[in-house]
Order: structure tokens, then C-alpha cells, then sequence
């Protein structure tokens, strides 16, 4: 077996389906990471490059201004010197295996360059990627998901309206990432085998977030779902006689500790700790480069770290009344569980995804598994550190010891009775998470499934496509007993009483409701009670979005309607004049017309044209806006997926956008409108159904 410095084209072989996605073969692991790498090289160059730079903090060098905060942010946090750390504390053998995958991607990376215009267009070149680079990437992704500048908010709102009011806002919030899903056992499917099924809901991008992919050798052959620029198949993968598949656990393990920082009079910076003393905080700057135009601005950054961690927020700048540093199970432990990628690859039976989760770290998941032989798992995998139950709150001080860290929390399974189902829930996960959504998704799904013992493969697209949005209920709930409505607003009253409470992409009723929705948002924002609350977020601006009004109000419409807290609230003024708003200004059009999807794009193309979509944030089919402030969609499926464990070439999958990362390959959008419409391609697994690509080799 070759070395990963060693590994060549000539050690691997590249097929494609008819949506162009890979299926790669080769001799051996290593060889099979190099191909993986230099197939996503070749087929999303701009992609990996853009992951990288925004992972090392340098994306301003050919983005712009625009990129300035995100860069301040990553160097201040410091994740390439975690992934660094993180790297270097790797097992030989998967060290060897993510340098095969890089080398891969540096063999791909100027062809695939060569084919994307974007790189011209901003001026950037690619450059080969360090050793450490996927986990780089890895921590970049994955740095919010903890949702830690929710305790910047509850701090905010315990200050104002004191800690009891903190749970009025406890809501999903749109810059966390949630997912579906669910296992059918065996004993209710068509084959006698179970069913693994899901979709993950993440921020669009363009690249998509999932790459469809399949790794072959002697030693495995594993289809699915690729975070692009890691090896192997973390999230999503079927290998056969086993299965697997994550939801965001929601989980809470980054802190925020209060930090008292003094110079010493020496040059030297201290912070307090313990028992009064003080410890010095290692300090250093770096400069960021900002292209502006043609010309390139250079910008000091000054980086500092604590005993506890990084400095992400410091006083006095960006608003911020504290200096506040962020203690993160990666920075500490200097492990991600990168281990557990080629252990999956390997897995055969759920004993072996369950082991090779032992040691997974960052971030923290519900996991559900199946084998071909009936086994069946769901467990929560990750890295969730003893403390205080404060620290999960809000900031805490540094310097008082009872809130230090006390070792790591033991992960729990459940068995498997019945369906089992993830949706971000409170659940398996609740001891380690604070916020949690709503249960709406996870009861709408286990309803769809008792509705039949005899589910197959096929069957799953129509729980994907569910539109029902049982979270309606409690903003309807009012309107029965209001009085002294105009005659507009009383026909709107009328019609969402009357309304299915689906949120179909033809249905103006949804709009209606979306329409009344966000009145209702901005009628409760505005209340004199929250005045304090309205004013501008503090800290770095990539914090921000977790400490708006308008939005952190429009995600928690239910409880804020339904709480016993601040009864001074006038909940039904608020109703009865969001009803009266609505009649003033609602345009009746099918909700599609104004529910458009909106992908992030690191270069933004405005002449893009994007579809209208059914579903809704609370909805199985999780198409979420922001009510109150937008009906675009700035998260949904980034992925469907069901694996099937009876014969894996009924497996079916989709992605929002195309295999292909480059703007007018015939495949960079080709699954969109099936993926619009909630439809599944087929896992072809037979190498005769496939392609290969002889100009890879000539």
C-alpha cells in the first residue's frame, strides 16, 4: 500500500453517475483519501479554497470588507492553531490517512481552479493545503453550533427584565443547525429491514454543504453524504451491512467566561484568577488583509488567550462592556474525533459505528444506526464538559473556581422502541442542551409513521415533504375571542381559522398566516417592555445575529403568546392590531411567491434565479425564514437521505444544488428542481450503471 506522499492518480479510478456524482476505487484507504481529496479538488476548488482561507481567517484578501469580521473573529478564536494542535495530536495512522486526502486535494486543486471563473474574477490563486487544513475546516463549520452568543443574549435579557424572563426567548434560533431524523425498524418495513432516514437543515450554500460520494477499496465500500475538504464520511454513510446518520444534538459545551484583564507595568497583559492572584495572558498580533477595489488594506488584529481560552469579545470595542474569552472541548483536549472517520469507513454492524463514536468529539450529535442483521442504535456522541450549571447560562467569571471545568460528561444510548426519532428535540440530548427546539417536527414525524407497519424505501419522500405546521396552533389560538375588529381584519380572522395549517407552496392561506406572523413579530418587538432589548447588538458582528429582537421574538412567537411570565405584556392588543396590520397590507399571492430560497454564496451572483418552496421552520419540510424581518428561506434540507438496509441500491438521496461546485457544469444545479419538489435520486451502486472517466488517466 502506498504512503499518502505516494499516492497517485494511477492508484485510483473515477466513475459517475448520471447526476455526476463520484464513485471512487482504488487499492487501498490511503489511496481511496487521495482520490476522495483530488476528486473534491477537481470538482469544487473554489469551494475548499474559500473553506480554507475562512477557516486560517484571510477570506478579506480577495472577498473584500464584507469578510472583515469573520476574519477577526477566526483569528481571535484561534481555530487554525486548534486545528493545528488537533492535527498534531492525531494516531499515526489517521494522521497518514488526512494527509493522503490533502495530498489529494493539492494534486486537484490548480485543474480545478482552471475550470471556475470565480478565482479570476477575485483575483485569488490556489495554494496547497497544510496537513492540518481539514480539521481547519472541520472547526471553522462547526465553531457556532454550540449556539455560545446565546448566552450574550440571555445575559441581555436577565439584565432588563430579569432572570426569570430569560426563558420568553428559549427557541430554536435560525443561526443553529438542526435535522430530521428517523429509523424504522424492521418489523414495520416492506423488506423486514430498517430504515434510516433524515434530512440535515443547515444555512444553503452554493457549493451545497453535503457532497454525494462514494469510497471504494478492498476494505470497504461506503456511500454518502461528504462535508467537502474532510475525508471520509462523517454524518451521513451507508456501508452496506450498516448505517448512520446525526442531528444536531443541541448541546451546550462552549462557555463564555468573564475575564478582569490589567497591564503590569511592564508590558506585560494579566488576568485574574483564583485566590486574587493573576496570571499573564498570551498576546499577539496578526494582520489581515482586506482587498478594497485594487488596492489591499492591511488591519492589526490583536489576539489574546487566557487560561480559559481565546479573547472573543473585548470591552470597549464593538459596544461590549466586558472582556470575554470562549473555552471550546477542541482547544482543550486538542481532539476532534477525527479517529472515528476511517473507523466508520470500516463499520459493518452498529457495534462498530457505536465504538468508532466513542471517541467522537466535536461537534455533539444524536446518532441513529442500523445494520442489515436488526441492530438498531441511537445515542448521543460528543464531547460535553462538567461544570456549573451557570456556565450553560450565561458568561461566568474566570476567576471564581466553581466554575471551572470538571472532566467530561458520559454519553447516553437508549434502545430502539419502536420508530425512533431526532428532530433537535428535547430528549436523549436534554441533559446536555439548554435550548432545544420546539416538538413539532419530531411529533409530526412520529405521527406520519404509525400511520402505516409497511414502509418502504420510496415511501419516506412523503414525510419529507410534509407541510403541516402544528406550531400555528397557539399564534390561532387568540383569535376566536377577539372583539372589535374592522371588517378586513375580521375576514382575515376568518380565513386563518379556515386555513389547513399546511404550508403549501400554492396555498395563499400560508402566506396569509406567514403575513400575520411576522405583523404579530413586530407589534410584540416593539412593545415598551422591550425597549432595552431593541438596541444594537455588542461584540463582534459575527455574534450579532443571536442578539436581535425582531428575529430572537419572531422564533419564540409561541411561548412569548403562551407564557405566564410579564403578564404586563398585552398579548391580545398585540394580536388584534397584527390582525388589522395584515388586512392593511397583505398581497394575495401563493406562499412560493414569497418563500424563495436565498443560498449564501461567497461571491454573490445577484442574477441568480432561485425557486419558491413549500414548508416552514417548524415544518417536516424545514424551509426556514426569519418572521418578522424575511419570508427568503436561509435554511433548509442541505441533504436528503434514506438508506436502506435490506438492499442498499434502493437507497435514494439528493442535495439542493448538483455534485459539481463550478456555475454552468451541467451538474452544479441539476438535482434543484427535485430537490425543490421533494423528490429523491436513486443510489446507483452497480459499477456497470456507472461512467468512468477515462480523462482523468490520458
Amino acid at each position: 500500500m502506498s504512503s499518502a506522499s505516494e499516492a497517485t492518480v494511477a492508484d485510483h479510478e473515477v466513475y459517475r453517475d448520471a447526476h455526476g456524482i463520484p464513485h471512487l476505487r482504488a487499492a487501498g484507504p490511503r489511496e481511496l483519501a487521495y482520490a476522495q481529496g483530488r476528486i473534491t479538488a477537481l470538482d469544487r476548488a473554489w469551494q475548499l479554497e474559500t473553506a480554507r482561507h475562512r477557516a486560517q481567517g484571510s477570506t478579506a484578501a480577495f472577498l473584500g470588507p464584507a469578510a472583515v469580521a469573520w476574519d477577526r473573529f477566526a483569528r481571535q478564536a484561534r481555530l487554525a492553531d486548534t486545528a493545528r494542535r488537533c492535527f498534531d495530536a492525531l494516531d499515526p495512522e489517521t494522521a497518514d490517512w488526512v494527509r493522503a486526502y490533502v495530498a489529494g486535494v493539492n494534486a486537484g486543486l490548480t485543474r480545478g481552479a482552471a475550470r471556475d471563473p470565480r478565482f479570476a474574477d477575485t483575483g485569488l490563486s490556489p495554494t496547497p493545503w497544510d496537513p492540518w487544513v481539514p480539521l481547519a475546516v472541520w472547526v471553522s463549520t462547526h465553531i457556532l453550533f454550540a449556539g455560545f452568543p446565546t448566552k450574550l443574549w440571555r445575559d441581555r435579557v436577565a439584565r432588563t427584565l430579569g432572570d426569570a424572563a430569560v426563558p420568553l426567548f428559549a427557541a430554536d434560533h435560525p443561526g443553529s443547525c438542526g435535522s430530521n431524523g428517523w429509523l424504522v425498524p424492521g418489523d414495520r418495513t416492506v423488506s423486514g429491514s430498517a430504515i434510516l432516514a433524515g434530512d440535515p437543515h443547515r444555512t444553503i450554500e452554493d457549493p451545497g454543504v453535503y457532497q454525494q460520494i462514494r469510497l471504494c477499496c478492498p476494505e470497504y465500500d461506503v456511500l454518502g453524504l461528504a462535508v467537502p475538504g474532510v475525508p471520509g464520511i462523517a454524518h451521513f454513510g451507508h456501508t452496506g451491512t450498516a448505517a448512520w446518520a446525526i442531528t444536531n444534538a443541541m448541546a451546550d459545551y462552549h462557555d463564555l467566561y468573564v475575564e478582569e484583564l490589567r497591564e503590569d507595568g511592564h508590558g506585560r497583559l494579566l488576568a485574574r484568577a483564583a485566590d486574587d492572584t493573576w496570571e499573564p495572558v498570551a498576546r499577539h498580533t496578526e494582520t489581515l488583509t482586506v482587498k478594497d477595489g485594487e488596492t489591499f488594506l492591511h488591519l492589526e488584529v490583536e489576539v489574546l488567550e487566557t487560561a480559559h481560552g481565546p479573547v472573543v469579545v473585548r470591552q470597549g470595542i464593538d459596544g461590549a462592556e466586558q472582556d470575554l474569552s470562549l473555552r471550546y472541548p477542541p482547544r482543550v483536549c486538542e481532539d476532534l474525533g477525527f479517529a472515528a472517520l476511517p473507523a466508520l469507513l470500516r463499520a459493518r454492524t452498529v457495534a462498530d459505528v457505536d465504538r468508532a463514536l466513542d471517541g467522537w468529539a466535536e461537534p455533539v450529535n444524536v446518532v441513529l444506526a442500523a445494520d442489515s442483521a436488526g441492530g438498531l442504535l441511537h445515542r448521543v456522541a460528543g464531547a460535553v464538559p462538567l461544570r456549573d450549571p451557570a456556565n450553560r447560562l450565561r458568561p461566568v467569571p474566570a476567576w471564581e473556581p466553581q466554575y471551572a471545568w470538571q472532566g467530561w460528561a458520559a454519553t447516553v444510548t437508549e434502545p430502539v422502541q419502536g420508530f425512533a426519532v431526532m428532530a433537535n428535540a428535547r430528549g436523549i440530548a436534554s441533559p446536555y442542551g439548554v435550548e432545544f427546539a420546539p416538538g413539532h417536527r419530531a411529533h409530526r414525524i412520529r405521527e406520519l409513521l404509525s400511520g402505516s407497519a409497511g414502509w418502504s424505501a420510496k415511501d419516506m419522500a412523503e414525510i419529507h415533504r410534509d407541510t403541516h405546521l402544528a406550531a400555528a396552533g397557539p399564534l390561532l389560538a387568540p383569535l376566536p375571542a377577539l372583539d372589535g375588529l374592522g371588517p378586513a381584519a375580521s375576514a382575515v380572522r376568518e380565513r386563518l381559522l379556515g386555513w389547513d395549517r399546511r404550508m403549501a407552496a400554492d396555498s395563499t392561506d400560508a402566506a396569509l398566516f406567514a403575513a400575520y406572523r411576522s405583523a404579530l413579530a413586530r407589534r410584540i418587538a416593539a412593545d415598551p417592555l422591550f425597549a432595552e432589548l431593541a438596541g444594537p447588538p455588542t461584540g463582534p458582528e459575527v455574534l450579532h445575529d443571536w442578539q436581535l429582537l425582531l428575529p430572537k421574538t419572531g422564533y419564540a412567537l409561541e411561548g412569548l403568546l403562551i407564557s405566564p411570565l410579564l403578564p404586563e405584556l398585552d398579548r391580545t392588543a398585540h394580536v388584534r392590531a397584527a390582525l388589522e396590520d395584515t388586512a392593511a397590507t397583505f398581497r394575495d399571492v401563493p406562499w412560493s411567491e414569497l418563500h424563495r430560497l436565498a443560498p449564501w454564496q461567497a461571491l454573490p451572483d445577484p442574477g441568480a434565479s432561485w425557486p419558491g418552496l413549500a414548508g416552514d421552520h417548524d415544518c417536516v419540510n424545514a424551509t426556514s425564514s426569519v418572521p418578522g424581518v424575511t419570508d427568503l428561506i436561509v435554511r433548509a434540507s442541505a441533504a436528503r437521505y434514506v438508506w436502506d438496509l435490506a438492499r442498499r441500491e434502493d437507497s435514494l438521496w439528493v442535495v439542493p444544488l448538483g455534485a459539481d461546485g463550478v456555475p454552468g457544469d451541467p451538474h452544479h444545479q441539476d438535482q434543484l428542481p427535485l430537490w425543490a419538489r421533494g423528490e429523491l435520486v436513486p443510489v446507483v451502486t452497480d459499477w456497470d450503471r456507472l461512467s468512468r472517466e477515462p480523462f482523468l488517466y490520458e
